[in-house]
């Protein structure tokens, strides 16, 4: 329940709720003052956090706060369109049944699927001039109707020309006049701290999260839980509504398949919007802002031109970002999606970019560190060098811009650009602003390039090849069925599917020490991976760093590795401090802007002529802004009918109830929800076919027992042959599905056996979140068939699962930590049972002990018949990761 409380004594206060989100949003007004309580707060009692229990929260006492009432773009615009009496639909067709026009939705295909010339061509067809009969007939009027559609901050052009130190035959020196495409960054913050879709998603204050009421255990996940805008928020005045700025860049190619076609891309977001919505590329909570020239200065010699590329870029920025400045030092008003006014600054953050673009904003050599002062040959070890300091860099770098040489110079590793585009933002680190890159640092980086290699080099391709094809299937787990080693193109994708299996794959075939330095690497991954952090999470992934320095020297004594002097190695050390910093890591990962590459940059390349593209590129994001702002719009109209409705609904059967004036949360439950098909999808199996197709051997002994201790009163009726039993193919991603053999005419291919393996409460009480641990009450099973008992064994609602028991958790193994298993016998057969199918808690997957050499007989289809020990593989993801880091 939520309510609004007046804190009087000004002490810090804890709130208990699953998310900040809902008291960001709570807002209310004294009668006779516009301006919000300066000591309001929100207290939520006795909530129930999704994931793992409750959270308190300690708000910032003097941040967000209102101004006065205002309205948003989408309350404007509707407001202007029923002062001048215009359908909501205009400037297309009158309203159809659904919630669209039938012209908007052919005009919002139009625009999202078809060029300017198919367009013409579609309208100009006898079927769409004679029976559709649109009120637009060609391309030119259509668009004209688009272009008037309300859309985001427009497009400049600002010209920028480059004087190189080449010269041509009459002695002049060449230069480059260059296209730089800006939109203004200011208006773009307005733009998504004003859009009501992210309403739900918004946050105006810092809050500190934590685990208990006393305060005594962190939570962060997302960037308004962290230190950064804590502490930022005390160098602003009081009530100040802080934007942090998210920018990213990277440059990418255009053309495909011919030509040297490039765009250099700048985005937007903002840390008020929470990341599980930033990460969303549909919901455009990152807004492009600018493409800087990507030229290749053909104007310098090609020793100038290096630096002359570092200099454009700082010059660049600094023109696309100038209207930071002001609106930095003095903050902006801002209407916000909750139709509130607030003082807003707008300040740089985060900057999301790859090590060599981190090394250009930086304006330091890539043989450093952008981040900190580690020297050039030490970035190997695990030393704490000193983060680099913004004053100190400008100030060497006008010292050697008036004809100084500062040792500091040569020393820091810098270049000469004497005006970094960051030099004049207000409250701006820029060092500190770089966030961990998971896909390059990590993923593609230390775990493909080194750590695979590493591996490769020891044991061999032949072998690892092997390994990876005899490993055992799993729900979206992808299986390398010809090995790695012919694979040619690499995916952040199949980095991440490699990390799953390696660590019990390649137990057994690498020295000891060699296990233990990639365990460490792999929990560094899967930390570093985490949604959500506390002291422990860190801790873990501090420590995982701290065992592979003490452990990596095996490498050089194997003749595998000379030295660890690698730039992405020693990123690693910056992501504790980062994550404190800003948040969870997953809020800042460079595959988010190189996703988006595609939808602005690459389809608006494709949609222009070739020539002269960037002025095309910008007219068709514009266009397609456009035609999202208006479908977005008709939905919130929509919604807000909806809702209004329903509260006047409301209002009728229950103004007098004894809550009204209150926020009602429900309490999640902890039980694990277990959902089965309404139909069986094979009702009415034989024993015979359980038997011979799912290999459940002793089913009707295990169902007799299993009927003897539920249903006791029915002791008359016993399980024989000739019962029948309805089956289903999968719950909780648990699959228990026979082998199809393919169809005669070899038009339908078959598909192999799939019995799942499932962690399942060895206690035989309902599978909760409270087990979601690996204790003595929790064993892995194998899920030979699912299914309902018939009807003459009476009424019986909860389904039933034939499983095959594996014997307890043994210790972890001192090198991989990773727990060995076997199948549970007895009387030398295979020990089943039958049990509620709510006694499953999740899907696992195990992994056979292979040893030094994999067995050849072995394959992902039969290693689990074959294989006689087993692995519990905790890395197939991130919820079994975090049950072995806490398991008992």
């Amino acid at each position: 329940m939520v309510r609004d409380t007046d804190d009087e004594d000004g002490a810090p206060t804890y709130n208990d709720s699953f998310s900040p989100l809902r008291r960001s949003r709570s807002i209310d007004f004294e009668e006779d003052n516009p301006i919000a309580s300066k000591s309001r707060r929100v207290t939520v009692e006795d909530v129930t956090d999704e994931e793992d229990g409750r959270r308190y929260f300690e708000p910032y006492p003097e941040a967000g706060w209102t101004l006065r009432e205002g309205q948003t773009s989408f309350e404007r615009h509707q407001q202007y369109k029923e002062s001048e009496g215009e359908d909501k639909w205009a400037p297309f067709g009158n309203e159809y049944e659904s919630r669209f026009s039938e012209e908007w939705g052919l005009a919002e295909w139009l625009v999202k699927s078809l060029g300017q010339t198919k367009t013409d061509e579609f309208l100009k067809l006898p079927i769409t001039l004679n029976r559709t009969k649109p009120s637009f007939h060609n391309n030119r009027s259509f668009l004209q109707r688009v272009d008037a559609l309300p859309h985001g901050p427009g497009w400049n052009c600002k010209k920028v020309s480059v004087k190189g130190n080449r010269t041509d035959e009459n002695g002049q020196s060449l230069h480059e006049d260059l296209e730089l495409w800006t939109r203004d960054p200011v208006e773009c913050i307005k733009e998504l701290i004003g859009n009501p879709l992210f309403k739900e998603y918004m946050v105006y204050a810092p809050s500190r999260a934590y685990e208990d009421e006393a305060g005594t255990k962190r939570i962060i996940d997302d960037m308004w839980t962290a230190d950064w805008w804590w502490d930022k928020q005390k160098e602003l005045p009081e009530g100040a509504t802080i934007a942090p700025i998210i920018l990213a860049s990277d440059k990418t190619m255009l053309s495909q398949f011919r030509g040297d076609k490039s765009a250099w891309p700048v985005y937007l977001s903002i840390g008020n919007i929470a990341k599980e919505k930033r990460r969303q590329t549909s919901a455009r909570a990152t807004i492009l802002i600018g493409y800087l020239p990507a030229t290749k200065l053909d104007c310098f010699t090609s020793d100038a031109r290096s630096l002359a590329g570092y200099r454009l870029f700082h010059h660049c920025l600094s023109l696309l970002l100038e209207p930071l400045i002001a609106a930095g030092q003095d903050g902006v008003d801002m209407v916000c999606t909750d139709s509130f006014i607030r003082r807003v600054y707008p300040i740089l953050a985060a900057y999301v970019a790859d090590f060599p673009e981190q090394c250009l904003v930086a304006c330091c050599k890539e043989n450093r560190c952008p981040k900190c002062l580690v020297a050039a040959d030490e970035r190997g070890d695990p030393l704490n060098s000193l983060i680099r300091d913004p004053e100190l860099t400008k100030e060497i770098l006008e010292r050697r811009r008036s004809g100084q040489h500062p040792v500091e110079f040569d020393e820091y590793g810098l270049r000469p650009v004497y005006k970094p585009f960051w030099a004049n933002l207000p409250h701006t680190d820029i060092f500190l602003a770089f966030t961990p890159d998971l896909l390059h640092q990590l993923h593609k980086g230390v775990f493909k390039d080194h750590l695979v290699k590493w591996c490769l080099d020891i044991v061999g391709e032949t072998e690892i090849d092997a390994r990876f094809k005899a490993i055992p299937d799993y729900p979206g787990l992808r299986h390398f069925k010809k090995g790695i080693s012919s694979v040619k193109q690499w995916t952040g994708t199949e980095h991440k599917e490699m990390q799953r299996v390696f660590m019990a794959l390649i137990t057994g075939a690498v020295p000891s020490r060699v296990v233990i330095v990639t365990r460490a690497l792999l929990d560094f991954c899967y930390y570093a991976r985490l949604h959500t952090h506390t002291s422990e999470s860190l801790d873990g992934l501090e420590n995982a760093l701290t065992i592979f320095h003490a452990h990596k020297d095996v490498l050089q004594e194997l003749a595998v590795r000379e030295h660890f002097n690698i730039p992405k190695l020693h990123q690693l050390s910056h992501y504790v401090q980062s994550i404190k910093l800003f948040g969870a890591a997953d809020g800042f990962n460079t595959e988010l802007p190189e996703r988006l590459h595609i939808d602005f940059a690459k389809e608006a390349y494709r949609a222009s002529n070739k020539r002269d593209y960037e002025e095309q590129m910008a007219l068709w994001l514009q266009r397609q802004e456009a035609v999202f702002c208006r479908t977005t719009y008709l939905e919130w109209v929509a919604e807000r009918a909806a809702r209004r409705t329903e509260q006047e609904s409301e209002y009728d059967s229950d103004s007098d109830a004894e809550n009204e004036g209150f926020d009602v949360v429900p309490v999640v439950s902890q039980d694990i929800i277990h959902v089965l098909a309404k139909t069986a999808p094979h009702p009415r199996r034989s024993v015979q076919h359980l038997e011979t197709m799912h290999g459940t051997v002793d089913f009707l002994p295990a169902l007799t027992l299993f009927l003897q201790k539920h249903l006791p009163h029915n002791h008359s009726i016993v399980p024989g042959p000739q019962d029948r039993f309805d089956t289903f193919r999968q719950c909780l991603r648990v699959r228990a599905t026979p082998e199809v053999l393919p169809s005669s005419s070899g038009r339908k291919p078959g598909s192999p056996n799939r019995f799942d393996m499932a962690l399942v409460s060895s206690d035989g009480v309902q599978a909760s979140k409270a087990l979601l641990t690996l204790n003595a009450a929790v064993r892995v099973a194998q899920v030979r068939v699912l299914f309902r008992l018939p009807r003459q064994f009476g009424v019986y609602p909860r389904p039933l699962a034939y499983i095959e028991w594996f014997t307890p958790f043994r210790e972890p193994d001192e090198s991989s930590g990773l727990r060995l298993i076997s199948r549970s016998t007895r009387h030398l057969q295979r020990n089943s049972a039958v049990i509620h199918v709510d006694e499953i808690i999740r899907p696992c997957h195990l992994i056979p002990k292979m040893g030094q050499l994999v067995n050849p007989m072995w394959t992902s289809a039969n290693v689990y018949e074959l294989a006689s020990e087993f692995y519990l593989n905790p890395f197939i993801d991130l919820e079994t990761f975090c049950m072995s880091t806490t398991s008992t």
